[in-house]
């Protein structure tokens, strides 16, 4: 009979805590706070029930609103212009490391055409 409430309290107190201010309902969060302490039984059911916004909602479709936001910032990499200006620039970078064995006539070590006779 002990063992329930104090798990509830303690499951509200810590959730309470880790609620963001503009995600708690009708009063500030220390407020939450005290009445969840202070009304052992009853404070942390009625921070469970209306305390909260609560963002995921049984039978609710689609994605999250957090989830969209996350969508929002990630970028494939074919279509993220930062990635394909470093791979032009990687390209050039490479280009220009083949041109001066390109000068010498060919003669790179990694050359596999045969000697002129």
């Amino acid at each position: 009979m002990f063992i329930v409430p104090l798990a509830l309290t303690i499951y509200a107190f810590i959730d309470c805590l880790n609620t963001s201010e503009e995600d708690t309902k009708h009063l500030p969060k220390i407020a939450w706070v005290f009445i969840i302490l202070l009304f052992w039984i009853v404070g942390p059911v009625v921070w469970l029930v209306a305390g909260k916004n609560r963002h995921n909602r049984a039978g609710a479709t689609g994605p999250s609103s957090w989830q969209r936001s996350r969508r929002q910032q990630w970028v494939a990499p074919d279509d993220n212009p930062d990635f394909l200006k470093s791979l032009k620039k990687d390209d050039e970078n490479a280009e220009a490391e083949e041109e001066p064995g390109r000068q010498d006539g060919g003669k790179n070590p990694d050359d596999k055409t045969p000697p002129a006779s």
